[in-house]
């Protein structure tokens, strides 16, 4: 019907006519101007047949008009500031300002590439920490392992296998001299254990070194401890972590030994724990080393860190790793497990920057905290920077890619 198509055509015209949420560009502005011209030729040529169509709707398509002005502009795609434009409402016609922004930026997703990588499917892992359990009749507390902890200790064994470690070279267990007396090298042990708290194996080793060659011979000795002066040993030992306090530590250590233990260290864990600067962990591997027993586990940070992220516990400290572990790991690991995952920790389970791609836990779904990209979305998106100065109309156009990629824990995958 005819009320219709004039109904439509002045809704068109008077969205085109009034305040827009988006910015219109000199195309948009072209395309309204020719819509306009052909309303008002249609107009022209339309007659009214009877009273009925008269309407009020017909009534506001036959008052809507361009101007030649705003016509003309309209084509040009340039448009005057603050310019007055009509509106045409079914109350009348009304006059509104329009004010064109001074700035605005237009984003328009060209494309989207989406490029899977890194493991598509990784196996649902969850934690199984060690459970206790109660016996009701006799009230007797059972510690049960984690279910899979021989499948995870055995594959990390494997690992550790194919990759050499600071810690299989230069670690405490190997400080001591060959060629030194049994007492020098528990001494030396010692001191390493000592010196290697907040510092790497690498430094430590080479710290070791220089105590060995530019102390007065036979080099690292008890002896040579007690002479030598404490601004001497500072600077000896000044590329280990906390390096003046640990020259305080070791010349009190060696007085203590002297005075308490005929020269020799202590063979107890509470002997060991009293030194200054000695603590659990310390105590605990020179037990091990320097005297062959195994009285506890040595859990540093890579001990509590690397437990707590297969799920076999949850502990806040390394002394309640070490509590929580030797509740059920068989003792004869006691002394190994702390030599396997540091290794385990400087080469693929880092603190930062795990390598969970080349771990094997991942790969079979044994840990619960591997670290999986999920997916990488490389966005290309085109920006349109179009800045209004009065009359005229300055259009940038940048393209550039934006990389989006998610990493999940494969207990959180669904």
């Amino acid at each position: 019907m005819r009320t219709s198509r004039i109904a439509r055509e002045t809704a068109k015209v008077t969205k085109a006519l009034s305040p827009a949420r988006r910015h219109q560009t000199r195309s948009s502005l072209a395309s309204y101007a020719a819509s306009a011209d052909q309303h008002a030729a249609s107009k022209s040529k339309a007659t009214t047949k009877d009273a009925d169509d008269t309407s009020s709707l017909s009534s506001i398509g036959s008052d809507v008009s361009f101007s030649e002005a705003e016509a003309a502009a309209l084509r040009s795609g340039k448009r005057k500031r603050d310019a007055e434009t009509p509106v045409t409402t079914p109350s009348g016609t009304t006059t509104t300002t329009r004010k064109s922004p001074r700035r605005r930026i237009i984003k328009v997703e060209e494309g989207v590439d989406i490029e899977e990588v890194g493991v598509s499917a990784p196996k649902k892992a969850r934690r199984q920490p060690a459970k206790q359990t109660v016996d009701p009749t006799t009230g007797e507390v059972a510690i049960h392992p984690p279910p899979n902890w021989e499948d995870v200790y055995a594959a990390t064994q494997e690992m550790r296998k194919l990759v050499l470690a600071p810690v299989d070279t230069m670690g405490c267990e190997r400080a001591g001299e060959d060629a030194a007396t049994p007492r020098d090298r528990r001494f030396q042990t010692l001191i390493a254990l000592m010196l290697s708290s907040q510092t790497k194996d690498t430094t430590n080793a080479q710290t070791m070194q220089r105590l060995r060659t530019e102390l007065p011979s036979p080099g690292l000795t008890l002896s040579n401890i007690l002479a030598v002066e404490p601004a001497r040993l500072n600077e000896l030992i000044y590329a280990c972590g906390f390096h003046n306090n640990k020259t305080r530590y070791i010349k009190d250590t060696a007085e203590i030994l002297r005075d308490k233990y005929d020269g020799d260290i202590p063979d107890t864990v509470e002997g060991l724990t009293s030194l200054p600067g000695v603590g659990p962990k310390m105590a605990y591997l020179c037990m091990s080393s320097a005297w062959g027993k195994t009285e506890g586990i040595g859990v540093d940070v890579h001990v509590h860190r690397i437990t707590n992220l297969w799920g076999w516990h949850k502990t806040k400290t390394p002394e309640e790793t070490r509590a929580a572990l030797e509740a059920w790991l068989p003792r004869e690991k006691w002394h190994e497990i702390n030599h396997l995952l540091v290794g385990f920790g400087q080469t693929i389970c880092l603190p930062v920057g795990r390598d969970c791609g080349a771990c094997t836990l991942s790969r079979k779904g044994l840990c619960p905290s591997a670290v999986v990209v999920r997916g990488k979305k490389v966005k290309r998106v085109k920006k349109e920077e179009v800045v209004d100065k009065g009359e005229e109309l300055v259009k940038k156009e940048v393209e550039e890619e934006v990389v989006e990629e998610k990493e999940v824990l494969v207990e959180d995958v669904a």
